[in-house]
């Protein structure tokens, strides 16, 4: 292997903004501001969610974001910052940094993730269920 995870994830860590959990406390609710969770949705119907927040699977987030792409959301065709986070903070680094790659402007995550979120005594509301 010629570079590891952990290698990909602190190369991230060097290049994208990363925000302490109270940071991100501070910044939740700003109009200017949308949480994009790239938890995995079995994670966020064992954990629950951050109120307010975009589900964006990483497994489609490049996808969701590119205009051109055929699976584009109208959710990140604004004018926001982006705030990215997973359970633990490696997920949305990466993630964070392969915005960064496509051009995204304002996009961070959040250290510590989901867990840290939840320690601080963060909002949490069960997983959203989908409208029909």
């Amino acid at each position: 292997m010629k570079k590891t995870s952990k290698a990909l994830v602190e190369e991230a860590m060097e290049l994208v903004t990363t925000y302490t959990v109270e940071q991100a406390k501070a910044l939740h609710g700003d109009p200017g501001v949308q949480f994009v969770d790239v938890r995995d949705v079995r994670e966020l119907e064992r954990e629950g969610a951050i109120p307010g927040a975009i589900h964006a699977p990483r497994g489609m987030l490049e996808f969701w974001v590119d205009p051109e792409s055929p699976y584009h959301r109208e959710e990140f065709a604004h004018d926001k910052e982006y705030v990215l986070f997973c359970a633990a903070g490696w997920r949305s680094a990466l993630a964070t940094r392969t915005l960064m790659d496509m051009g995204m402007a304002r996009v961070s995550h959040m250290g510590g993730g989901f867990t840290a979120w939840k320690a601080a005594g963060g909002p949490v509301i069960p997983k959203p269920t989908k409208k029909t």
